[in-house]
């Protein structure tokens, strides 16, 4: 199990006995479970670290498994889900282990707070992972989602990588309106194998825009949690063939399946 602070695991716990009585009363998400919600944010970006903090692997050498994390729903339903994680051999990319689940995802859907929705499920995954098959346990963890490239610097991948003090990347498909970035970036395309600093109106960098040597059609790269920016672009450079880096394009594909294959017994 991952373990927070005290304060924060209170605010974890307030946040999510606040959906709890939501859901029970079909209620939309009220003001205090937002601020519950702001609150946890503001205290988990108070831990984030964006340079590399992994002391037993770097690109070159001791990274043997990478974790891919996606969920995809059920056609025309936005709740129930199949939350999956695989975990690929590197540099092979051969797939070793999945771990999958169906899932309601009961928490409302406010932009900004994807994470809320998604993370626990996304945990127990690896708890059932660090449990039963340890030795092929992630060593860093490719989201489908931002991590700092999010109005609070806290997208999915960021949220995930601090509560499970894990190293984290955000690979997301589709830009954000963040700093400006949106108006420039939705339908930009790029030479192949090209990688682009995300340079918002404030000056900052928030990540870097990355196509494959098969699509000009970038993916969003941003550091989640104890990973530098650099690091981040050059392992989804190293585990892509298509656009999607292998370890989430696996979760994707792999999660789809089972949808698609449950729906069609049932």
């Amino acid at each position: 199990m991952y373990t927070i602070s005290r304060n924060v695991y209170l605010t974890y716990s307030f946040s999510r006995f606040i959906i709890a009585t939501n859901l029970t009363t079909k209620m939309e998400p009220s003001n205090s479970q937002l601020e519950a919600w702001r609150t946890e944010q503001q205290a988990l970006a108070e831990r984030l670290i964006t340079i590399d903090d992994h002391k037993t692997w770097d690109l070159d050498k001791g990274l043997r498994y990478i974790g891919g994390v996606d969920i995809s729903f059920v056609k025309d339903n936005n709740v129930d889900a199949c939350a999956m994680v695989s975990v690929l051999e590197y540099p092979s990319l051969k797939v070793v282990r999945t771990e999958s689940a169906f899932v309601k995802l009961t928490a409302p859907y406010i932009p900004g707070f994807l994470a809320f929705r998604e993370v626990d499920h996304i945990c127990a995954l690896l708890d059932k992972i660090q449990q039963n098959h340890p030795e092929v346990m992630p060593q860093v963890i490719m989201v489908d989602g931002n991590g700092i490239l999010h109005p609070k610097r806290l997208g999915l991948a960021s949220h995930l990588g601090i509560i499970r003090d894990i190293p984290t990347i955000g690979v997301a498909k589709k830009i954000i309106d963040v700093d400006g970035l949106l108006e420039p970036w939705k339908k930009k395309r790029l030479s192949l194998n090209d990688a682009v600093p995300l340079v918002g109106n404030s000056g900052q960098t928030w990540g870097m825009a990355v196509t494959s040597t098969s699509s000009a059609k970038p993916v969003f790269v941003s550091i989640g949690h104890r990973v530098s920016l650099h690091t981040a672009v050059e392992l989804t450079k190293r585990t892509t063939k298509f656009r999607i880096p292998e370890p989430i394009r696996s979760a994707d594909l792999t999660s789809r399946d089972i949808v698609r294959d449950t729906t069609t017994c049932s």
